[in-house]
This record gives C-alpha cells, sequence and structure tokens, in this order.
C-alpha cells in the first residue's frame, strides 16, 4: 500500500487520518476515519475508504464521535472534594500539576504509614486503558494487586477464554479467517472463504468486540458461507443462518460435547490433523460418549435434529471456522465450554488454515513490555498480593494468570471476611481506570458499594461522570478522546493482532490527557526509575515499534493501517512454538484435548456438565416460584456498556432500558409492550421497560445491562439511579467454576411482573 500524508491542510481545514477506539467506549475494532477539523474543532467525521479493515464503514458511535467531545457534561478538569463528601455533588476544579501533587502525597502517605500493597487498581474492558491498566500497579503504585484486576465475578470477560486457549492452543484467542490480515482482504491468492461459520455466544454485528470487524461476516455472506449460530437469542445472524441452536443459558458445555460427540461417532473428524497434532483424543470421545443429541436436547432446549444436522454441515464442508464470545466466559462453565469450543474447531482440522481459524502465539510490542513491566516487583511485595486464603481459585492464587485480584476474592477481602487470617491487610486506596463497576460489571453492586465507599482515598479517570466516580472517588481525571491523543489500535490485545493502527492526534485539548499520558506523568513522579528515557507517547511507541518490529511510528501513521500479514500451517514448520519445533507452544506439543495444565489445577482435564446453580432442574421448587429464565448482556448499536447514556442521537436509538419478553409471556402475566416490568431473583430486582418479540422463547427473558441515567439526581444514594435498572442485582456473587473463572451473568431463574415507571429521587 502506498504510503500518504495522514493529515491534509487546505485553506484552514484540516482532514487527520485516524483509527478509533477508545474513549468514547468502542472495542479495538480500529475503524478507519477521516476527521475534518476547522479551526481545532471537530467539523466532520468520515470513514476512511482506504483502511483495508473497515472499508469506509463506521458505527453510529463513532458518527456521534462530535456529541461526545462537545457535550456540555464532558469532564475537562480534574476535580477534587472533600473525603467526607464523597457522594455529593461537591467537586471544584483544580490544575493538572494540583491532582498529580494530592495523587502523590497520598500514595507517599499510604507506602508510609500502611504498605504499597495497601493500594489496588480496578480496570474495565475494551477501553485503551486495558493496554496500560495493568502497569498502574507495580510500575507506578509499586503494588501487587494491580495488573488485570476488574471487579467482574469469575473475572467473566476475554479471560477465562484467554487462559482456556493459552492452556490448549499455547496462542492468543482465536478469530475466524476473514482474510484480515491482508491489504487485499479477500481478493488475496491464498485466501479461502469458509463454507460455514459458527457464531457462538456472539453478536458481531452490534458488537464488533476485540477487534473483530463483526461486518465481515457479511461480507462472508455475499461470497457464499453459510451460518450456524448458537445463541439463547434469535438475533439477526441467526434468522439468516442455515442452523439455529437457541440454547437454554448456561448450557453451553453440554451443547458443545454433543456436536463433537456427532462428529466423534459419526467419523467426521479429521483424522490426520487428530492423530498428529492433538493429545488425549480418546479421553475426550469418551467424556463426549454420553452427550448424545437426544440428551443434550434434555438439558439445553436444543432439538436434536437440529444439533445433529449442524455438527454434520460444520466437520463436512472444509474450510470452515468458529467464532465465540464473552457468553462463553459468563457462565459457571466457562472453563469447560472453552474446551469443547476449541475441540470443535481442532478436530474438524480448521486451525490455521486457510478460512478457518486464525492462530498466532506472539506478543505484540505493548504486550511484552507490558509483561515486563508487570513482573519488575521484588518477591517480597509481589507475594503480598491478595489472595483467597482457602486457596479456591489456585491458577489465581499461584498468579500464573492475569496476574490481578480474583474479582470475587476483591469484594471478600474488601468486605473484611478475610480479617481473623494470617496475612490479611486492610485496603486503603483504589485507582480506577475505564471502570463503571456500580452500573456495569460488578455482581451484586450495592455491595461493591458498601465495601469502597470508606476507602481512604480513590482516583478515577474518565471522559464523564459516572455513578461510580461521584458516589466513591475523591480526585476524578478527564480524559481525551482517541481524536485528542497519540495512540496505537492493537486488535485482541496484541496477541493475535492483525494490524496496527494510529490514532492520531486531531484536536488539540490542553485540559484533558490519556491513559497513557497520565500513566507516564505519574511513573514519573512515583517510580522514576521506571520511566528513564521515556518523554512522552509518541517517543515511547516509536522507541517499542522499533525495538519489536524494526520500524517507527511515522511508517505507522503513515498509512490507513500497518496489517502484520499472515502464515498458514505454522504448526508444522515450526512458528507457532518458541523452540523452533512443530507443533503447538503447550506442554505436550500438541492441540491438548486432554488438559494436563488443567488437571494440575484440581480441575477436570477433559469437558463436563453441571447444570447452572440456580435454573429450573437444579432448583425445581425454587423454580415454582420463579419460572422463567433470565440471561443478560447482548449488545445495542448506539451505545458501549455503560457508555453514551447521554449522547442525544445514541440515546434516541435506545432511551430506555428494555427486557425482552416473548408475547405469549407477557400476556401471562398482563404485559404490554412498553410498560415497565419489575425483575425479581432471590438475590435483588430491577425495572426495565417490556420489549415484546419473538426473538426469545416463551421460557426466557432477556435484559439490557449497563443502565444508569445521567438526566437523574447523581448524589447518593441514587447515583443518576445505578442500582434502578441493573441486572447485575438478580445474580449471586461467587457463584464460578473451579479455576475462579466463570460467572452467572448470562444465566439464572426469575420472575416478572407489571410495575411503575422509575422515580427520581
Amino acid at each position: 500500500m502506498e504510503k500518504t500524508p495522514y493529515i491534509v491542510e487546505s485553506d484552514g481545514v484540516m482532514k487527520v487520518r485516524t483509527c478509533a477506539w477508545s474513549p468514547p467506549g468502542d472495542h479495538p475494532v480500529g475503524c478507519g476515519l477521516i476527521l475534518t477539523v476547522k479551526d481545532n474543532k471537530l467539523v466532520k467525521v468520515e470513514g476512511d475508504p482506504d483502511n483495508p479493515v473497515t472499508q469506509g464503514r463506521l458505527c453510529p458511535r463513532c458518527v456521534a464521535l462530535d456529541e461526545v467531545m462537545y457535550h456540555p457534561d464532558r469532564l475537562l478538569s480534574p476535580m477534587v472534594r472533600d473525603r467526607a463528601d464523597r457522594g455529593k455533588d461537591a467537586w471544584r476544579k483544580i490544575s493538572w500539576d494540583e491532582a498529580y501533587d494530592l495523587i502523590e502525597a497520598k500514595v507517599r502517605e499510604i507506602w508510609k504509614d500502611y504498605g504499597s500493597e495497601a493500594i489496588f487498581t480496578i480496570t474495565g474492558t475494551g477501553r485503551e486503558s486495558t493496554l496500560y491498566a495493568p502497569v498502574y500497579g507495580p510500575a507506578v503504585l509499586n503494588t501487587p494487586n494491580g495488573s488485570s484486576t476488574q471487579p467482574f465475578s469469575g473475572q467473566a470477560c476475554y479471560g477465562p477464554r484467554a487462559t482456556i486457549t493459552n492452556f490448549l492452543l499455547g496462542a492468543g484467542i482465536p478469530e475466524i479467517d476473514w482474510a484480515q490480515y491482508y491489504e487485499d482482504r479477500y481478493d488475496h491468492p491464498g485466501y479461502q472463504v469458509p463454507k460455514y461459520i459458527v457464531v457462538w455466544g456472539k453478536d458481531p454485528l452490534y458488537s464488533s468486540p476485540d477487534g473483530f470487524f463483526g461486518h465481515s461476516i457479511i461480507d462472508l455472506m455475499k461470497r457464499g458461507s453459510k451460518i450456524i449460530t448458537i445463541d439463547p437469542r434469535l438475533t439477526w445472524l441467526g434468522a439468516h443462518a442455515e442452523y439455529h441452536l437457541q440454547l437454554r443459558p448456561g448450557t453451553d458445555a453440554a451443547v458443545g460435547m454433543g456436536l463433537c460427540n456427532v462428529i466423534i461417532q459419526e467419523d467426521l473428524y479429521d483424522h490426520d490433523f487428530v492423530e498428529n497434532w492433538c493429545y488425549g483424543f480418546d479421553e475426550f470421545a469418551e467424556a463426549c460418549r454420553e452427550w448424545t443429541p437426544e440428551r443434550v436436547e434434555e438439558v439445553s432446549w436444543v432439538p436434536a435434529d437440529t444439533l445433529r444436522a449442524a455438527a454434520r454441515a460444520f466437520a463436512t464442508n472444509a474450510p470452515s471456522t468458529a467464532t465465540w464470545g464473552v457468553a462463553l466466559d459468563q457462565s459457571k462453565q466457562s472453563t469447560q465450554a472453552g474446551q469443547c469450543f476449541l475441540a470443535l474447531v481442532a478436530i474438524c482440522g480448521y486451525i490455521d488454515v486457510p478460512g478457518g481459524i486464525a492462530v498466532m502465539n506472539t506478543e505484540s510490542f505493548i504486550g511484552k513490555w507490558r509483561y515486563d513491566m508487570v513482573n519488575t516487583l521484588p518477591d517480597e511485595l509481589a507475594t503480598k498480593r491478595v489472595v483467597d486464603p482457602d486457596g479456591k481459585y489456585a491458577l489465581f492464587n499461584t498468579g500464573s494468570v492475569l496476574g490481578g485480584i480474583q474479582g470475587d476474592t476483591l469484594l471478600d477481602w474488601l468486605e473484611g471476611q478475610f480479617a481473623d487470617r494470617e496475612g490479611y491487610y486492610k485496603l486503603r486506596m483504589c485507582w480506577m481506570l475505564g471502570s463503571n463497576l456500580l452500573a456495569c460489571e460488578a455482581a451484586q453492586s450495592k455491595r461493591w458499594y458498601e465495601a469502597m465507599k470508606d476507602l481512604d482515598f480513590v482516583v478515577a479517570q474518565d471522559i464523564f461522570m459516572t455513578p461510580s466516580i461521584m458516589g466513591l472517588a475523591d480526585v476524578v481525571l478527564p480524559l481525551s478522546t482517541f481524536a485528542e491523543h497519540e495512540g496505537l489500535v492493537t486488535p485482541n490485545y496484541g496477541r493475535n493482532q492483525h494490524f496496527i493502527g494510529a490514532m492520531n492526534e486531531a484536536i488539540r485539548n490542553d485540559n484533558t490527557k490519556s491513559d497513557l499520558e497520565i500513566l507516564i506523568d505519574m511513573g514519573k513522579r512515583l517510580k522514576p526509575e521506571m520511566w528513564e528515557g521515556i518523554e512522552g507517547p509518541d517517543d515511547f511507541f516509536d522507541k517499542l515499534l522499533r525495538e519489536s518490529y524494526g520500524y517507527g511510528l511515522d511508517e505507522v501513521k503513515g498509512v490507513p493501517a500497518k496489517m502484520s500479514g499472515y502464515e498458514y500451517y505454522k504448526y508444522k514448520t515450526g512458528k507457532l512454538r518458541r523452540d523452533g519445533e512443530p507443533g503447538f507452544e503447550t506442554v505436550t506439543g500438541k492441540v491438548e484435548l486432554y488438559s494436563p495444565v488443567l488437571e494440575s489445577y484440581g480441575e477436570s482435564p477433559v469437558p463436563y456438565y453441571r447444570e447452572p446453580t440456580y435454573s429450573p432442574l437444579s432448583q425445581p421448587e425454587l423454580a415454582e416460584e420463579y419460572p422463567l429464565v433470565y440471561t443478560t448482556g447482548g449488545r445495542n448499536i448506539a451505545m458501549f456498556h455503560s457508555e453514551h447514556r447521554q449522547i442525544p442521537s445514541l440515546r434516541a436509538i435506545n432511551p430506555d432500558p428494555l427486557v425482552t419478553i416473548n408475547p405469549a409471556t407477557a400476556a401471562r402475566f398482563g404485559i404490554a409492550d412498553g410498560d415497565w416490568v419489575l425483575v425479581e431473583t432471590p438475590f435483588g430486582s430491577c425495572r426495565q421497560r417490556a420489549h415484546l418479540t419473538n426473538e426469545v422463547n416463551e421460557r426466557l427473558i432477556h435484559l439490557q445491562h449497563g443502565w444508569w441515567f445521567p438526566e437523574r439526581n447523581g448524589e447518593a444514594p441514587e447515583l443518576y439511579g445505578a442500582f434502578d435498572s441493573n441486572p447485575n442485582n438478580l445474580m449471586p456473587h461467587e457463584d464460578v467454576g473451579v479455576t475462579g473463572y466463570g460467572a452467572p451473568y448470562k444465566n439464572g431463574i426469575c420472575k416478572i411482573s407489571r410495575t411503575e415507571a422509575p422515580v427520581q429521587a
């Protein structure tokens, strides 16, 4: 691709080529944009037709960028309030230097009085801060309680899939081969269009998650790909699929074993790949044997004939491919569901082949830097990391994954449940990075609020005031949007990236800073020895790019996207292993259908199925009072998790939190379309507005997540209505898998009734 200038100026108008990420929120797809700027003001947003990934297409969130940047409620100054006023709208503006001075003084005070381990960080998902948040802990705050710490129960976003992939494949999370590595995309001579695409627990047309541009599935459908969906809801893709497996939420492992069982028992698997490149096939086959389509139907609601036909179609039409979503993370059996997904593509021979699933095991340049920085703490400090004293979650207690605190353990620790245990200490300070935990991530969010509201000191950074900041923080730092700072898009968080894209500063905004700028600034103040020679973001990116790839930042800025390229069949040529030997970077050197690593952590090495803790089958007597199954978290095109609620054009698309109910079910309970509905479980309740449609069956409802109301009273206890329509109220705390992964965000039992609209306090 010929290099083109990233800035064009004419008659006082500047056009800037850039890539979108966050903030404002978006997964790291890196949509290509052309931003038109006049007098340092954004006047037009267009898709970049030369971007080989998105090819000029944009979602509504990108189109509404100007509404975010110039919103009257946007944070445009650091602010502080007295700790005694926590929860009150008693903020006063201060300068960046004043904010930095205050934070530095408080951190040093805590170091002196309590030890640096008394500080912890919390980060969200999908934000640019995800790249840098792990480093705030060890390289700025000198604490072991940072890294990828999330308030998610069971770390139920990306982490479960990343870990099981690392164990079974020794690679980054695989994605479908949508020709994403090539400038010529689908015309690349080595590429093949997949015949079938399994879309499992994912709605990529609306989410475009983790670097995967969802609209590519439409591109492939136009080129002949057929779709198999596995989803409790009938999404647009499901309505256009050859086979739609409309499972009961939380039964993914049973469905996965059923699919694999059909393929194995009917001898449809790829014998060559299984015999030469898979470990533990016989044990895996035996584990799946009892899961006939008829038995799967009994527990999952998926008709036996549909499951059987889908398995045959997928296995007998090479090449085919599959993509998996957060739904597999957000069940108690996330580990087992992940095993089944990876086994399904492995036994069919669809790994690392044209039109199959794409895998790499190399770390990105930022990933390597992050790993090196996280592992700089001395052993005596690293061993003080918050862990469950009962050793329930061996993966986290050994520090072998992600490096953060397991989310359920963190809440238990904050609540003082381990206060009588040896090694316990009180946490004193939190730094929140891109996390609106009270409205979006945390199960039983009122408990999190009570556990955190009396901390000694809390810092947060974001682009708008949120319920979590209003309720918990003492200092808030205003973030720049991607149009206002230098940055790089690294899809799939770098482990399996198909391109690197430049976020080029188009607007100068001296009132705000990026997550990386704040990290560097505070790092130089608190641990200057870690930040020697780094002058700023441009210098940081340029040095890391040159060390890793041999080219600098200008080469990334000079093209719409710096494509990674791809080589197939790397497992045959030794390019998936550090030692250069053929195979995979696993304990056995093969794809592990039987996992020695899981076995070493006390988990079954092969998948199994256990009923969700709260389901019609596991709790039949309770289900008499709570007769419906609920699921949550389906994406909507206008908003990213809990963001964009105050953006007029986006809120108009989805003005209220919606609970999707089958019309026949609604009629049973006297509910009409548009009514407000009270949803109740043994753990709590929430209110959402009824949306009646046949996309869910009569036994299931679906609730939108992440809702709060910027137009409502922000002060505690209301906190913008953060607890009113939050489906996380409905679920238990710490109902997770053996490894500490997986939680019931997407499955449980409930009852519904008509109620009144929420009233602002």
